[in-house]
């Protein structure tokens, strides 16, 4: 036990210096735009050289800065969290492997380096969601690989058309590429890859599963970890997808994303998958933005969002660990007077989550939602992009009133407290740059001072919809006995909207048995039928018989055989005449 808490602190110190170091040096970057490139000569085979690059420009080294600040608290927040489990150090080194994989994918110019991190990525996560062994644990693990596992796919095979450009550095061929066929097939595995990371449709099911993780995992791999992957890929290859028809595309399918979290999340009583749910919508936002051609604008919502989600998911987890391990809403209540502080930093992340003026979430999708607007784009985007920020305030609402207000609603004898210090200071480290992460980012990204300038009912249009989503929140949270029994007379509907549109059930018991079937019988059919009978049978018998004939030919005298073959003739024409 002593040996994991000096771990715990150990990884925590490193981290933080680490974050400090790297954020002083994106800022350096970032003012002098400046970009280094190391190239790192691993071995050399038959006059071949297999070179390590790492890129360190302003980006990477931001983006590495936010992942180790946040990864730093979340194992000191881990210490409290997780000290009933006896192999802590266990889940420390799990946790910082999946760090590592991630720095990995960072700061990689390179396909082959950065399939390293993706696939690290991958499995430990996978380590991660079943850790709590259970059956529950395990299919949900299953389902975040196996799902990963396509995106996986689409990455080698995207490395695989690289060879036609003569190298792996994807980082100096982007402009050329993208007027060629080979970038056109890149650009849509890149996309493919990012959709399943990302967990855009028809991918999203896999995301809520992973709640099945301890909360500490949820908090860094729904923040800046696993999820983050995809987005921070595309912006990468951000020239390869804007021009094109996958753009266009991409925008579709992260519009219906936000929206089919947004909607889902309203019909949902536990807690993490709520919030889980919330990061499924604010990665569409990030997806669709990006799809626009507007990459800085993603990276920055990219940075504010993974300081406020990690913070709500560490006060959900504070909620759930003083209620015992109960994660249903509908058990809580009245949480303020019993644990004012995690309650002070659950509400400042739901604020910044919902967009309030002057916290993190504000300065990026304040911005987004305006530039969206100055945008040519069609009826369907913006009232995507509209009624999805109105369905956020709207769930985030309801479970402050659900599980903050009102009467407590479980056992009378339960002890609710705010005593975990350890847990808390964490919570406070990171409440800290919810509240002022916005703004300084902003001042950092942004150097010179721009005015978006639009007409008032447009200017006031996302104030408008978070104040309706906010009173429909309160109306939705009032009649929850009566809302249980409306639903009973449109439970087809509901349970439609409430599950996702059925897609953990398309991704699960869909995918059981029929495919299962499907695949015996083509592999009968097909694999070992006619392409058996057209294709490697046939070339033998085929090969057989011509090879005996040659033979013969070459056992027998030509000229006896061309002797009897003109006396057959002769013989032939003499009888017809």
């Amino acid at each position: 036990m002593l040996w994991s808490l000096s771990l715990c602190k150990l990884s925590f110190v490193f981290l933080m210096m680490s974050s400090l170091t790297s954020l002083f040096f994106g800022m350096y970057f970032l003012t002098t735009n400046m970009v280094i490139f190391i190239e790192w000569e691993l071995f050399q085979l038959n006059s071949s050289n297999v070179v390590m690059t790492f890129l360190f420009d302003w980006m990477s080294l931001m983006f590495m800065s936010f992942v180790m600040y946040i990864s730093g608290l979340v194992i000191y927040y881990s210490n409290e969290y997780m000290s009933g489990d006896m192999l802590i150090n266990r889940f420390i080194i799990l946790v910082l492997m999946f760090v590592l994989s991630m720095m990995f994918l960072i700061i990689s110019p390179n396909l082959i380096s950065i399939l390293l991190g993706w696939d690290g990525l991958g499995l430990v996560s996978y380590c991660l969601v079943i850790y709590y062994q259970n059956v529950k644990s395990y299919s949900a693990g299953m389902l975040t690989a196996l799902s990963n596992r396509i995106g996986d796919v689409a990455l080698l095979m995207a490395i695989a058309w690289m060879l036609n450009f003569g190298s792996w550095n994807y980082i100096y061929y982007l402009d050329f590429a993208k007027s060629t066929m080979e970038g056109m097939f890149i650009g849509i595995l890149v996309v493919l890859a990012a959709m399943t990371k990302s967990a855009q449709i028809p991918f999203s099911s896999w995301l809520p599963a992973a709640m099945a993780a301890p909360t500490p995992v949820s908090a860094l791999v729904h923040s800046s970890t696993l999820v983050t992957a995809g987005v921070y890929l595309l912006i990468r290859f951000n020239n390869l997808i804007v021009d094109e028809g996958v753009g266009q595309f991409l925008l579709l399918i992260s519009g219906l994303t936000m929206f089919m979290a947004g909607l889902g999340a309203n019909f949902e009583f536990d807690l993490k998958k709520i919030i889980a749910l919330s990061t499924l919508s604010q990665l569409g936002l990030m997806m669709s933005i990006l799809s626009m051609g507007f990459p800085k604008l993603a990276f920055f919502h990219l940075l504010t969002h993974a300081l406020f989600k990690a913070l709500l998911f560490m006060c959900a987890g504070a909620v759930i660990h003083n209620m015992k391990n109960s994660q249903d809403i509908r058990f809580m209540g009245n949480l303020c007077s019993q644990m004012p502080l995690t309650t002070i930093c659950f509400n400042v992340s739901n604020l910044a989550l919902c967009g309030m003026p002057f916290l993190a979430g504000f300065y990026s999708k304040d911005l987004i939602l305006e530039v969206v607007t100055m945008s040519y784009l069609n009826i369907l985007s913006f009232f995507l992009y509209f009624f999805s920020t109105g369905l956020t305030v709207c769930y985030s609402l309801r479970l402050v009133y659900y599980s903050m207000t009102g009467e407590f609603n479980s056992t009378s004898f339960h002890p609710l407290n705010d005593e975990g210090w350890v847990m808390l200071k964490g919570m406070m480290g990171l409440m800290f740059m919810a509240v002022i992460g916005g703004c300084m980012l902003s001042w950092m990204l942004f150097t010179s001072p721009e005015m978006i300038c639009l007409p008032l009912p447009l200017k006031m249009l996302a104030l408008l919809v978070s104040v309706i989503g906010a009173l429909v929140g309160y109306e939705l949270s009032k009649f929850s006995l009566s809302y249980e029994l409306k639903s009973f007379t449109h439970y087809m509907k509901i349970s439609f909207f409430g599950s996702m549109w059925f897609m953990p059930f398309i991704s699960t018991y869909g995918l059981n048995k029929s495919p299962l079937v499907l695949g015996g019988f083509m592999l009968k059919s097909i694999d070992q039928g006619w392409s058996e009978e057209f294709g490697g049978q046939m070339i033998y018998k085929e090969a057989t018989t011509q090879s005996q004939m040659v033979q013969w030919w070459q056992n027998n005298s030509l000229k006896v055989h061309l002797l009897l073959f003109t006396l057959w003739v002769i013989i032939l024409v003499s009888f017809i005449l």
